[in-house]
């Protein structure tokens, strides 16, 4: 029988896998099905982007303790969902040329204007920002918790690409209907992240919530006043 190098660990066996680090020794050369395998694999399987999204939308806070404390090979890596779900959206704005932050803030003035821009051109980056701060004051609010301000940023990013998503199904729905239904959604996805957070830590304690909507309320308070002291400077500035 034909030995082998892996080239994993090059390790020589002439085993279909390395005995030694289990790794294929010849890959499956890529091709039309090799293509629609990983397809079916990442859409249609028990794990995946699909899979990732139906178990952060019914289960969240079970579904991100299990990535974090058992099984992180179902689900797609929390930054690259968050990509994935800009992604989606952009498609979908493009395709039907409308943008909710656009509408949503373009009778901000100044440097405010400035600030949101930056953020909705660079989503992703201002995401992560914004995930890891608010990640923060949830941490303050469950400083007992035994999950750090790390695991609890792997949560917000998580609730970030979902409310991504439901925004993108937000616009097509508005584009059909010819309503508007973003605010009301948004409120949803709010109370959907009070609901996720709580559910995370302890979600049979009703204190748990209530912690989740403070560290909330805490962060978007927080963020909305360095913004209007950040356009104060400019303005003075200006002057």
């Amino acid at each position: 029988m034909e030995t082998n190098i892996c080239k994993n660990c090059n390790y020589q066996t002439n085993e279909e896998y390395c005995s030694k680090c289990g790794h294929p020794v010849k890959l499956k050369k890529i091709d039309r099905d090799f293509i629609i395998q990983e397809i079916k694999s990442a859409l249609f399987t028990d794990k995946g982007f699909l899979y990732t999204s139906k178990k952060i939308i019914l289960s969240p806070g079970d579904s991100v303790r299990q990535y974090i404390e058992e099984d992180r090979s179902r689900y797609v890596k929390p930054i690259t969902y968050l990509i994935v779900t800009s992604l989606i959206y952009a498609i979908i704005s493009h395709l039907l040329k409308s943008n909710y932050y656009t509408q949503y803030h373009v009778q901000i003035q100044s440097v405010m204007n400035h600030i949101f821009t930056w953020i909705m051109e660079n989503r992703v980056y201002s995401s992560i920002i914004m995930d890891f701060y608010m990640a923060f004051f949830i941490k303050i609010l469950f400083r007992k918790s035994k999950y750090n301000l790390f695991e609890i940023f792997i949560l917000m990013c998580y609730l970030s690409g979902i409310k991504v998503l439901f925004i993108s199904v937000a616009l097509i729905i508005q584009t059909l209907v010819n309503t508007n239904i973003i605010t009301v959604l948004l409120s949803i996805s709010m109370i959907y992240s009070f609901w996720a957070i709580g559910q995370f830590f302890e979600k049979k304690k009703a204190k748990s919530y209530f912690k989740a909507i403070l560290s909330y309320v805490m962060g978007a308070f927080s963020l909305s006043l360095i913004f209007s002291i950040v356009a104060i400077i400019e303005a003075l500035i200006r002057q």
